[in-house]
């Protein structure tokens, strides 16, 4: 045959599915999950064989960890030496597993994740709990198979003498499936399989009167029986799990919260280092510190409180906002029948119970066969004992042993085996105390036979074996439970007053994006003014408000950001304040728009805001109270041309006035518009032009004016009460003369009030500052007054407003 030939012509979709499914099938299969009969990955079985192989168990002194590993790789598992000695050093360790399969002696890890030391430093084991997985192995209780080099052979499960796959847990990724199965207590386990075994129809509900629940190494809180049950029922399921705590009171009215137990596979450095964090960045002002004061002796960590801080309070809050409340997801798949299976808590146990009625019954076969072998040397001796002299005589007159075997074969009718024995008997045995001796196995071997031979003929007999043995694991290793099971998932509710302390401040945020909180005093010492910003920049808002309350700030793309005034930066007025970007990520083309001060998201009021296409939308405030705020929210849908231009906060009695940039305007009632979703786009305010757009939206105050700014530098105060009022989704009313040529455009506005200043700059940062008591009223078809004589060369940056702050 050619080369040529051996070329086969397939496309790369075959190429790829067909290895690629292989690949998937062998890590199904043999890899990432457990066999539902003894609960372990291949890698761990093949490092309890090979230790076991090696003789390195728990009444013997331990050995170079490096060795077990080597044995491991050399034998059973070609795969890279870290990945055998991390699933070893898995085993040992005591807060993951709840019965370690390994004793390790060395650095093997901690609960805050710190590596162990590598293999060649630390010396391992078996544990004598990972000797009953390995229990009559040699008596073919379960199928060999050849190793990767067909050199040697390799067990394809272990017998486990006790239900593993439940006591310890699993957890593991493969393609398509993953595994979590989280750990038991021992007893009740085995309480399970008992009554199992008597009910085969047991229901999940009678099965949880043996098996409260999991029982994590790590002790903790489990909340949520239903949850627990569901996940018995279906194999998928979830609980919360906490972290125990105590509170301990301490001098001058303070007091700390001690927690002595986290959740399950919760990296503790990394919980006590979020705590921290929380502290510092000032989102839990009640804590005086933090202090890991674990040891030997057990877990502790430490928060300790200011003064008069409620601690329950402090401790929910850290519940919410950390890992030591964390939501367990059961996802029970084990591989049954070499296929994975998604496995309720009965098919667990029916798959165990299965497992040890087969491992039971070949061993039983197997010692049937022994004994029988045996009993028939001891008939054979016996018959040679009783005619000695003449089997003596033969084997004289024999040339050699192989001569003596058949001639004691040919003249007494020994089989060959009996033969054996004969010639192989030493002489001190010929004496009457040997006969005697000989009897009395024979007699034992009778009751042994008979005893095998009745539990392979009764499957009651059979369960009977298996139930003693359980019993004697459960004697000899079982241990209270470690975790509390309790019925409710119990609601945390933080009350902010509660853990942050009140404190009036002013919150300032530039057009820029740059936000601070700054306290009464440093504002009133600098008397609102000096503050440190570029040319271009200017406040576009502060207002007073308390550390309590909370600013949501919307930008140009129709989001918004969730940010609590306690978390602003503390820095003093005539200082820049800390740019957006450091707190959260905004697009490059991301601007904010408008500020929101929020002293509580319980008050009925609402939110407007509109788009550059002329639609506004009104959403109850309280749909903008979120938990988690490390991003930006969807505040208004926007078309992709379109930009949201203005934010305002109102009630449903109150009137909208919008202006577009060529100062048309429509004045409604708030309640012509529905109120939506935070997550929608609103309906049309204004009818507008193909070159105009809607740029402003103000909350009519009777009692204030309303002061335009055009591009050209021209101011104009209108009363409120001359702008008509309009219905929804009209053209609207001019408020400004519209020129023919170089027409003036919409620059900012504002509702004012008597004795708030107005300042104006140009494009040259000329600053003009204009007092409201001052400025004449003009009727709607004016076009203003002139800020700087040469209007045209002196186009109009920005606008803003000081309002007096008592």
């Amino acid at each position: 045959m050619s080369q040529q030939e051996h070329i086969q012509d397939l496309t790369l979709e075959e190429i790829i599915g067909d290895r690629f499914g292989r690949y998937s099938k062998y890590i199904i299969q043999d890899r990432a999950l457990p066999d539902a009969r003894d609960g372990l990955k291949p890698v761990q079985r093949r490092i309890l064989y090979a230790m076991q192989q090696d003789h390195n168990t728990s009444d013997k002194p331990y050995k170079k960890s490096a060795k077990a590993v080597g044995n491991v790789i050399a034998n059973y598992h070609p795969h890279g030496d870290i990945s055998v000695y991390d699933a070893m050093v898995r085993m040992s360790q005591t807060w993951k597993l709840r019965h370690e399969l390994i004793e390790m002696q060395g650095n093997n890890g901690s609960v805050d994740g710190d590596p162990a030391a590598a293999m060649r430093y630390t010396e391992a084991r078996l544990s004598a709990v990972s000797e009953l997985l390995l229990a009559d192995i040699d008596k073919k209780t379960v199928d060999f198979i050849p190793n990767f080099d067909d050199a040697t052979i390799e067990p394809t499960v272990l017998p486990a003498r006790f239900p593993n796959l439940l006591v310890n847990g699993s957890t593991g990724i493969s393609a398509g499936y993953a595994t979590d199965i989280p750990p038991h207590n021992l007893a009740e386990v085995i309480e399970a399989v008992f009554m199992r075994m008597k009910n085969p129809n047991a229901t999940v509900d009678e099965l949880m009167t043996a098996i409260q629940g999991p029982d994590f190494p790590t002790g903790a809180i489990i909340q949520g029986k239903e949850g627990i049950k569901k996940a018995y029922e279906t194999g998928k399921g979830r609980c919360v799990v906490r972290a125990q705590s105590t509170i301990e009171k301490l001098k001058a009215g303070k007091t700390q919260i001690v927690f002595t137990e986290i959740p399950y596979d919760v990296n503790k450095a990394n919980v006590v280092k979020k705590m921290d964090e929380l502290r510092i960045d000032r989102k839990l002002d009640g804590i005086a510190d933090i202090r890991d004061e674990s040891d030997r002796k057990g877990l502790r960590i430490v928060v300790e409180l200011k003064k008069d801080i409620d601690p329950d309070a402090i401790r929910n809050f850290l519940f919410k906002n950390t890992d030591l409340q964390i939501t367990y997801n059961f996802n029970m798949v084990a591989i049954f029948d070499r296929r994975p299976r998604l496995m309720s808590l009965p098919m667990l146990l029916d798959a165990y119970i299965g497992h040890q009625q087969e491992v039971v019954t070949r061993r039983t076969k197997y010692d049937v066969a022994r004994a029988t072998k045996r009993l028939h040397i001891v008939e054979g001796l016996m018959k040679a004992l009783s005619i000695l002299d003449e089997v003596i005589e033969t084997i004289r007159s024999s040339t050699d042993k192989g001569n003596a075997k058949q001639n004691l074969q040919e003249a007494f009718q020994f089989t060959e085996p009996q033969a054996e024995a004969i010639v192989s008997l030493q002489l001190y045995r010929l004496t009457n105390t040997d006969i005697t001796a000989l009897r009395e196995e024979e007699r034992d071997l009778h009751e042994q036979i008979a005893r095998y031979e009745l539990i392979l003929s009764s499957e009651k007999q059979l369960n009977r074996v298996i139930q003693r043995e359980l019993k004697d694991v459960q004697r000899k290793y079982a241990n209270s439970r470690r975790s509390i099971i309790e019925p409710e998932v119990e609601t945390i509710e933080v009350d902010l007053s509660v853990l942050v302390p009140s404190e009036d401040v002013i919150v300032s945020v530039t057009k820029d994006g740059y936000v601070k909180r700054t306290s009464v005093r440093s504002y009133s010492a600098s008397n609102g003014e000096g503050m440190d910003m570029k040319e271009s920049d200017y406040l576009l808002y502060v207002a007073p408000l308390n550390t309590q309350h909370h600013l949501l700030l919307f930008t140009s793309l129709g989001n918004y950001m969730y940010q609590p005034v306690h978390e602003l930066p503390d820095i003093r007025w005539k200082d820049l304040g800390q740019h957006l970007s450091s707190i959260i990520s905004l697009a490059p083309n991301e601007e904010v728009i408008g500020v929101i001060g929020v002293p509580s998201f319980d008050e009925d009021q609402y939110v407007v805001t509109t788009g550059s296409l002329g639609n506004v939308k009104v959403s109850a405030l309280k749909d903008y109270e979120v938990a988690r705020y490390n991003r930006t929210f969807r505040a208004m849908n926007t078309k992709k041309e379109e930009t949201m231009t203005s934010v305002a906060l109102c009630t449903l009695e109150d009137e909208l006035l919008l202006i577009s940039e060529h100062f048309q305007s429509t004045r409604f009632p708030v309640s012509e518009l529905a109120v939506t979703g935070v997550r929608t786009a609103g309906v049309r305010g204004i009818q507008l032009k193909d070159d105009d757009t809607l740029q402003r939206v103000h909350i009519v105050k009777e009692e204030q004016s309303l002061v335009l700014f055009t591009n050209r530098g021209h101011v104009k105060r209108l009363r409120l009460e001359d702008i008509p009022e309009t219905s929804r989704a009209v053209v609207g009313n001019a408020l400004v003369r519209r020129l023919k040529s170089n027409p003036h455009l919409y620059n900012s506005s504002h509702l004012v009030d008597t004795t708030d200043e107005l300042y104006a700059v140009n494009q040259h940062f000329e600053q003009v500052k204009l007092l409201v008591s001052e400025l004449r009223y003009m009727d709607l078809n004016s076009a203003g007054s002139a800020l700087w004589e040469k209007t045209d060369a002196n186009m109009l940056a920005h606008t803003y407003v000081q309002h007096t702050i008592e």
